[in-house]
């Protein structure tokens, strides 16, 4: 029933991936904004959570509405790069400084200008913070940003870093926000406003409750057809359900606002649109290399062929998320790397563990040396996937031998143990694009999330991580595919990361809403292409 189901839905034109940048729309729109009588101009959107902090220099709002807000100096598209704020731009011939040509005539929708000025004032106010954003590769490379004129914005790295106008397309920390909203030119500590260059400007928002956007009239870029934006706040999967179905809502949209059952119901609906993406990222577990038991490669390889993917792309996602073989999907860039997966073999899981000296006793645990073969494995409690999939791992690995304590904690508390290295085994999930591979790779060089310290025990670390930088550097393309195959395999061949799925972004939606699509940004919503028909 389930691979039917699935098979109904990639039938079907359900699968969108394109997406223009800066708010633009690529789809031809059949209705226009020209023609008001044709069609809706409001658009009823739903999030389960609030909007919080729409700072576009931090990393607490909702990606969604700071991408509607604000804009960068380029856009990242699937067709490659694209001007935004920037109209175009030079890179010297050492690959060390960028020359960007700032737009003319484009201000900030409180009537200022958005100049080469101002964005050296948003850059000055990044990287007063600049430890913040060192995850970003290009933080540590940087050394001078400049405005030569109002029409030309200059910056100067240390080295080449092929990654750079892809970091400069993320929306935050790169997004430019009016130098009016900063305090003493500082967004550090805060803001005072939200205003940006984007196609809709905030008009009202209550905490928990709804926030209101609206076209933003003095927007440089093509207008877009929705006038008004509604975001309610819907906590609970089930009732955001019913409030699509009671005509509250027009549109679900994200990775973790649906679940597989909910989509099965939509499929052959009439009056429902179900859409999926391309793959966006990878569920996987980490497995941490400095804990005794994990420090043996043949447990970490025992604990791969053990894990039967394809059961839990199947049982738990329908098949909505592929079963994943690999840390990175194929799909990623410079990710399709002739790797052999870890099929699930339960017998030949079993004999790495004899060879290795587990060996099942009385209790029907594995012991070894009078220690037995128990691990634990932390997962985040507001993720109801994650225990589904906890559980199931508990009941599969007993059949082994392997005791496999399971515990969830609340977000925070989940996050800081994952990067402080408190865990044997923790769920965890790929940055998704455009931040892969080379952004998620940079960043298990230092301390940021689990994997710094989870791969503090493999031999070949410092390999692993000097030809992470080599990469980042790299001007050489040949070059650079074979360091990534180089890290790719090794990652893979000492087993650190334990694969499960594929991530796809979904949406439903009203069937009269046209032009929903899904783009390089996982966490972006294009609203800028949305109409009703």
């Amino acid at each position: 029933m389930r691979k039917r189901f699935l098979a109904m839905l990639l039938g079907g034109a359900f699968l969108l991936t394109s997406l223009a940048g800066c708010g633009q729309g690529t789809g031809e729109k059949t209705a226009s904004i020209d023609d008001p009588a044709e069609a809706r101009d409001e658009l009823v959107f739903v999030n389960y959570r609030d909007i919080r902090d729409l700072n576009p220099h931090l990393y607490a709002g909702e990606m969604y509405a700071q991408a509607i807000l604000y804009d960068t100096l380029v856009s990242n598209t699937e067709d490659g790069y694209v001007g935004c704020l920037a109209e175009d731009w030079t890179i010297s011939e050492d690959g060390r400084i960028y020359t960007f040509d700032i737009r003319d005539g484009v201000t900030f929708s409180d009537g200022t200008p958005c100049d080469a000025n101002a964005i050296l004032a948003n850059f000055n106010a990044i990287l007063e913070n600049r430890e913040r954003h060192t995850w970003l590769e290009m933080m540590n490379l940087l050394v001078s940003v400049s405005a030569p004129d109002s029409d030309t914005f200059v910056i100067e790295m240390s080295e080449p870093y092929y990654p750079m106008l892809t970091e400069l397309a993320c929306i935050r920390p790169f997004a430019m926000i009016s130098p009016n909203c900063m305090i003493d030119g500082s967004t550090m500590d805060g803001v005072n406003g939200y205003i940006g260059t984007g196609p809709y400007v905030l008009t009202d928002f209550v905490t928990d409750e709804y926030a209101i956007f609206e076209r933003n009239e003095n927007y440089w870029g093509e207008a877009p057809v929705i006038e008004k934006i509604t975001v309610k706040v819907i906590p609970d999967n089930q009732t955001r359900i019913m409030a699509l179905e009671n005509g509250e809502i027009d549109l679900i949209f994200g990775k973790n606002m649906l679940d597989a059952d909910a989509i099965s119901q939509y499929v052959d609906r009439d009056g429902y649109t179900v859409s999926l993406s391309e793959p966006t990222s990878t569920r996987h577990i980490v497995l941490n290399t400095t804990r005794d038991i994990l420090s043996e490669l043949p447990v970490r390889q025992a604990l791969q062929h053990a894990t039967n993917r394809q059961a839990i792309s199947e049982g738990i996602f329908y098949g909505l998320e592929p079963a994943a073989d690999t840390l990175y999907s194929p799909t990623v860039p410079y990710c399709d790397v002739d790797l052999e997966p870890y099929a699930y073999d339960a017998e030949k899981a079993a004999r790495l563990l004899d060879e290795a000296g587990w060996i099942v006793g009385g209790s029907g645990i594995r012991a070894k040396d009078g220690k037995k073969l128990e691990l634990d494995l932390l997962y985040n409690s507001d993720s109801v996937t994650e225990k589904t999939i906890s559980e199931y791992l508990q009941s599969e690995y007993l059949k082994l031998g392997i005791s496999l304590n399971i515990h969830g904690e609340e977000e925070q508390s989940y996050r800081d143990n994952m990067k402080a290295g408190n865990f044997d085994m923790v769920f965890n999930i790929c940055w998704g694009m455009p931040y892969d591979p080379q952004s998620s790779l940079a960043a298990m060089r230092a301390p940021v999330y689990g994997d710094y310290e989870a791969q503090q025990g493999l031999a070949d670390k410092a390999e692993i991580d000097q030809a992470i930088t080599d990469i980042l550097t790299s001007t050489d393309e040949a070059e650079r595919r074979e360091l990534y195959t180089f890290v790719l395999t090794r990652l893979h061949e000492d087993a650190v990361y334990l694969p499960l799925t594929y991530e796809t972004n979904k949406a439903l939606y009203t069937s009269e809403l046209k032009g929903v699509r899904f783009g390089t940004d996982q966490y972006d919503v294009d609203f800028a292409s949305m109409y009703f028909q």
